[in-house]
């Protein structure tokens, strides 16, 4: 079997899935019920308004997120996700330098330490997928 042909170990199913229920959760919270909490994330540099940041972010992790939990076209998705982690990260630096509070990160500590957890989500992103195979 060629590194192309290789199927997904029931882990990386697991996590594909799992990832993707998050994100359409966290677009869905986007949208409705953590709305106010996003905004906080808003770097003030970008050119749109908060409230349309967020709304538009909820939407694409929304369908990011069902398109990984189907596993169509699952490296590309992957990569994709992985790209868009990266892309938000400004976001939490915001939060963090900006000293907004949201999601009960209530202090620069709490907001400094969550940094580094995009990471496992790039990771997570490109291995479940099968991103990191070619």
């Amino acid at each position: 079997m060629t590194r192309k042909d290789r199927r997904m170990t029931a882990s990386q199913t697991i996590a594909r899935i799992g990832l993707g229920g998050a994100l359409v959760f966290a677009g869905i919270g986007h949208l409705t019920f953590a709305r106010d909490d996003f905004r906080a994330q808003v770097p003030r540099w970008v050119p749109l308004s908060e409230d349309a940041t967020v709304l538009a972010s909820g939407v694409v992790e929304i369908v990011l997120g069902a398109a990984i939990a189907s596993g169509i076209a699952h490296k590309r998705v992957g990569r994709f996700a992985a790209a868009f982690f990266v892309a938000v990260f400004p976001g939490n630096l915001s939060q963090w330098r900006n000293h907004r509070d949201a999601f009960g990160l209530d202090s620069d500590l709490k907001r400094l330490l969550r940094l580094p957890m995009q990471v496992p989500l790039i990771a997570v992103a490109l291995w479940s997928t099968g991103a990191l195979d070619d």
